[in-house]
């Protein structure tokens, strides 16, 4: 893979009011993870540790009979041996913030409702001990009938995975916004499409994993994890592990690669802390990759669409129908906020004024649905662009005219969608002109014809999406009428201590997950005294030392953290000032900060260094102004720059998830139809995340997104038995692009900068992983058209590429 970026004169930005914004500054994190160092879960060591193991059921769907552990518990090394019901001596059922009856345990009692879930637990002196004596342990199962198939399981005839709920349906809504039915009625031409996408995985390079330390004296527990809401969502870790709030430390460890899979990461916390308990020593548990793949917290999305687009004679898109079966698995952690990700953004870059979402979430005999890179935006993209290009084709209208026609216009921004969500800021017209240019269509399209005439069929992509960013956490909930659980923020804090020196130091509440906060808050910083960002130094706070800190997801975190570290910059920047214009015996508003220097305002030489700033500022109380106290340090909580409640009758979902960046992505694929391989020859993309922060980080993002998003369009998939038997448990069957995969990828900027956040950024984390699928599945369909496929399934792999193409020489 080799990548080409581009930044013509016409994308440039204005930056001249900024000297570290805007910059590839290298990255702060990079020296200690290239050295080995990065502190990740499996590099703590606690005295006394002992290793856990877990036995997992083969099963999809069973009654657990009866469990003998007796060999286990009499093998040498062995120290504690906990069943699903012994479990619960120690540990309270695993957090869950659905409002139904979805209990779920870390490790099953009673029953087990998926291929891979834990069945006991096992503490010993190494992992292998471990591992062994789960082998010797003997459960006696009682087979019921799996529940695969979503749309089966809401047949009134299907066998129920949760006994306390009447029906696998455990969430339906259906909302309209605007009016659905009169836009449909008055269409000149109603595009109708299904699509059906599977589940995927996360797939980290580092599994999830803990270490629990519980101490009986003092009654606390610690606990080392790389989940990313220790400072969030701490009181929930307390409740399942049945400690205070107020006795739970939570140390956060470097996530070897997370996409959204560690937020709210229970399982592996849970069976630490309870074989710590029953063990009475620390216990470590981290996931080996047969664990992850089977039985992690979360999964991507598994939906079936069967959706609809009005269009009017002359191209003018006024209406979407979405119905949606959602197949969440076994369980309900997070409800239906999967949808939430969605909704924000259903609609598109175009001015659709009426919608209407009907959602089933559908329970099933498989590992749960969570929040994973795109957490549910992702398959609306692809939805909403597949009724597109076929609006185009059942119109006779350029595709890439189609969708000018129908774009937000930048004098319209910030526009409203029908959902109520805002988006701040957008060229969408100008980014599509830009693809188009970058691309060379003209010579791709004399290459299709050629190829052609040689039998072979290259395909030209298009697609033009959404990325949401910055969310709030209202959500989770709100297409509930009475929400268990009415969250409506999601802070960032950070504490900024300048010490005696002039030294800066910055803590950070969030964990470090593969992105790049020390390296941004290290700009935010440099920008705003003038300083060079190497002089920062940059540490994570725990649970108990740190500020609210909702941490990395919803790609928010560079606009999170720019807020609060500006905003603590500036509280300490001020005080700076006000002593030293004391000192020069000045006004406060004749003294500015420039390069690290407080200086006289058009007298320079008159000035004081940071340093001599400081030093006042720690040791010299009766030299300063009286109402300033010693010291300077200070924790800046950020709170979501633009949000707004829910209607409380649902016809309008708020402002919350509001900095909407966008691309457009144009993929070159050739496809050989009988053996269904599809090979990506070129990508090009340009992207739009507002202003650019650091534009080598953003390039590293989208890349990956992109690449990530050809594992979404062509491989990977959670791939399950009609006797529920998981069939990709390794990756050996569940299949990764690789370097091989990969083309070479043209990228470029455009920046609208937003009206909402510090400096005008926007969030960047899941733009190449939100598009490329959608674009992918575009370019083969292009290449196959001439045979008469039709794309509506992601991925395709080269089974489906073979299975579409027989299905479309046999229709004709």
């Amino acid at each position: 893979m080799s990548i080409a970026e581009h930044t013509p004169d016409t994308a440039a930005p204005d930056r001249t009011g900024y000297r570290w914004v805007g910059r590839s500054v290298p990255r702060k994190e990079d020296p200690r993870l290239l050295a080995g160092r990065g502190g990740y879960i499996g590099d703590v060591t606690v005295p006394g540790m002992l290793h856990a193991a877990v036995l997992r059921s083969p099963h999809a769907h069973a009654r657990i009979v009866s469990i003998d552990t007796s060999a286990a518990r009499a093998l040498p090394g062995v120290v504690a041996v906990l069943t699903g019901a012994e479990a619960l001596a120690h540990v309270n059922p695993m957090t869950s913030f659905c409002a139904e009856p979805v209990p779920q345990h870390a490790v099953a009692v009673d029953k087990v409702r998926y291929p891979g879930e834990a069945v006991a637990s096992v503490a010993a002196t190494d992992r292998y001990v471990a591992e062994d004596a789960c082998a010797l342990i003997r459960v006696e199962y009682e087979l019921l009938p799996p529940v695969v198939d979503p749309v089966q399981a809401m047949g009134p005839d299907a066998g129920r995975v949760h006994d306390t709920l009447d029906s696998n349906v455990v969430f339906q809504r259906s909302l309209d916004f605007g009016d659905v039915e009169g836009d449909l009625a008055r269409a000149h031409t109603v595009v109708r499409r299904t699509a059906r996408w599977h589940r995927m995985g996360a797939q980290p390079i580092e599994t999830a994993g803990a270490i629990c330390s519980y101490d009986p004296y003092a009654k606390d527990m610690t606990v080392w994890s790389n989940t990313n809401f220790h400072n969030f969502l701490p009181w929930s870790f307390a409740g399942m592990l049945g400690v205070p709030n107020n006795r739970l430390r939570m140390i956060p460890c470097a996530a070897g690669g997370s996409f959204g899979s560690k937020h709210l990461i229970n399982k592996v916390i849970a069976i630490a802390g309870a074989l710590s308990r029953a063990a009475g020593r620390p216990v470590k548990f981290l996931e080996d990759r047969i664990d992850n793949i089977s039985a992690n917290d979360n999964v991507g999305c598994d939906r079936i669409y069967d959706a609809e687009l009005a269009v009017s004679a002359d191209g003018e898109f006024t209406g979407l129908t979405l119905k949606i079966i959602d197949d969440y698995g076994a369980y309900f952690q997070f409800a239906h906020g999967q949808h939430g990700n969605a909704m924000a953004q259903p609609t598109g870059p175009y001015r659709i004024g009426s919608l209407r979402y009907d959602v089933s979430c559908v329970l099933t005999n498989k590992v749960q649905q969570g929040f994973f890179r795109g957490a549910g935006a992702d398959p609306g993209n692809f939805i909403l662009e597949r009724l597109v290009d076929a609006a185009a084709d059942e119109l006779g209208i350029d595709r890439a005219e189609l969708r000018r026609r129908n774009f937000i216009r930048p004098d319209e921004f910030p526009y409203k969608v029908p959902t109520g969500n805002v988006y701040d800021s957008g060229d969408y017209e100008a980014v599509l002109d830009r693809a188009l240019e970058i691309a060379d269509l003209g010579y791709w399209e004399k290459e299709k014809e050629r190829l052609r005439a040689e039998g072979r069929y290259l395909g030209i992509g298009l697609a033009s999406c959404q990325e949401r960013t910055g969310y709030n956490a209202s959500e989770w909930w709100f297409l509930y009428d009475n929400p268990p659980l009415g969250a409506t923020s999601t802070p960032e804090s950070i504490k900024l201590n300048v010490d005696a020196t002039g030294g800066v130091r910055v803590e950070l509440g969030c964990p470090l997950w593969g992105n790049s906060p020390e390296t941004v808050v290290s700009q935010v910083v440099a920008e705003e005294f003038g300083i060079d960002p190497a002089d920062v130094s940059v540490g994570y706070a725990d649970s108990t030392t740190g500020a609210p800190s909702a941490g990395p997801g919803g790609s928010r975190l560079t606009i999170m953290l720019s807020g609060a570290t500006r905003g603590a910059s500036r509280s300490i920047r001020a005080k700076m000032i006000r002593i030293a214009a004391n000192a020069m015996e000045m006004a406060p508003e004749d003294v500015e900060c420039v390069d690290g220097t407080f200086r006289a305002k058009g007298a320079p030489h008159t000035s004081m260094s940071m340093s001599d700033v400081a030093m006042r500022a720690h040791l010299f109380k009766h030299d300063n102004p009286e109402e300033e106290k010693s010291g300077l340090v200070e924790t800046f909580t950020y709170d979501h720059p633009y949000s707004t409640p829910p209607a409380a009758d649902r016809t309008d979902m708020g402002a919350f998830y509001p900095m909407v960046s966008h691309a457009c992505h144009i993929p070159i694929v050739e496809v050989d139809p009988e053996t269904g391989v599809v090979t990506v020859l070129k990508y090009y993309a340009v992207n739009d995340c507002g202003t650019l922060m650091n534009p080598a980080l953003v390039e590293g993002q989208v890349v990956g997104g992109i690449v990530q998003g050809i594992g979404a369009a062509l491989m990977e998939e959670y791939s399950y038995g009609a006797d529920g038997t998981l069939g990709t448990p390794t990756f050996r069957e569940y299949l990764l692009p690789s370097v091989h995969e990969a083309p070479e990828i043209v990228l470029e900027h455009r920046e609208t900068p937003s009206p909402f956040t510090e400096y005008g950024v926007k969030g960047a984390g899941e733009g190449g992983r939100l598009v490329a699928p959608t674009a992918i599945a575009s370019a083969i369909g292009d290449a196959l058209k001439p045979l008469g496929v039709w794309i509506d399934e992601l991925p395709m792999t080269p089974e489906r590429v073979v299975a579409a193409v027989a299905a479309a020489r046999e229709a004709r």
